[in-house]
């Protein structure tokens, strides 16, 4: 999710079309979009997990966000094209649901995970985790662009929404990576937030006149993040992977 795909709060920063009225907004923007970020962060922070190497996994996400951001600014200037073309939309809503449904899979195959454990001496290369880094952000990014683009005409505002949204995902994204070791459940969290903005995104599409409030995205959303770290293990903390 990102701040600018909510129009009631996109329509409070309609007049910011200097900078100086913007940086007097950064503050809320900041809180907003490390809030927001928590639904793409988790996915993200699976995927830089995977290999198990702490320093890989901080480069990729350093890559992979850094390539993210540049896909996001593009993405921003042919918005319009992606709003015409429903096409888009929902084969980044079906990218967002097969990442939910392979992590359901992984859940329900305990020996297939056992198997990639072993298999960790040759973990995923960093140019596929890269990819999959930026690839991701970038479904996840359709939604949220496209309806900032929609609701309003301030490019500048957009683009600093997407740079400190870039900013804040980093950060949850190497948080999240800590958190995966010690809330059990915060990584089917992620993934069922995950699925939830798939289907949020269909449901744009296919029924546009259908109204989705943005109380609902927030209550949803915050709902499946309460339950993901409703359950903690005690695990010493040498054991939890660091990155930064």
């Amino acid at each position: 999710m990102d701040l600018t795909a909510l129009p009631s709060l996109s329509n409070v920063f309609d007049g910011a079309d200097q900078w100086g009225e913007i940086l007097t907004l950064l503050p809320v923007l900041v809180v907003l979009e490390i809030v927001l970020s928590a639904d793409n962060a988790v996915a993200l922070a699976a995927i830089a997990r995977s290999g198990q190497q702490p320093e890989q996994e901080r480069l990729a996400l350093n890559i992979g966000i850094g390539l993210a951001l540049v896909l996001r600014l593009g993405l921003i200037v042919v918005a319009q094209w992606v709003l015409q073309n429903i096409w888009v939309q929902l084969l980044a809503a079906a990218y967002l649901l097969w990442l939910f449904i392979d992590h359901l899979n992984n859940r329900q195959n305990p020996d297939s995970d056992e198997l990639s454990t072993t298999s960790s001496k040759e973990p995923r290369s960093l140019l596929r985790t890269v990819v999959l880094l930026a690839f991701t952000d970038l479904a996840f990014s359709i939604d949220s662009v496209a309806a900032a683009v929609a609701v309003s005409d301030q490019i500048l505002l957009i683009g600093t929404g997407a740079i400190i949204g870039i900013i804040a995902l980093r950060f949850t994204s190497g948080l999240f990576i800590r958190w995966l070791d010690i809330y059990p459940r915060l990584e089917t969290a992620g993934f069922l937030a995950v699925a939830f903005v798939a289907l949020r995104l269909i449901i744009h599409v296919l029924w546009p006149m259908l109204s989705q409030p943005d109380w609902l995205t927030l209550l949803v959303v915050g709902a499946v993040f309460w339950w993901g770290l409703s359950l903690k293990d005690e695990i010493e903390p040498a054991e939890v992977n660091h990155v930064g």
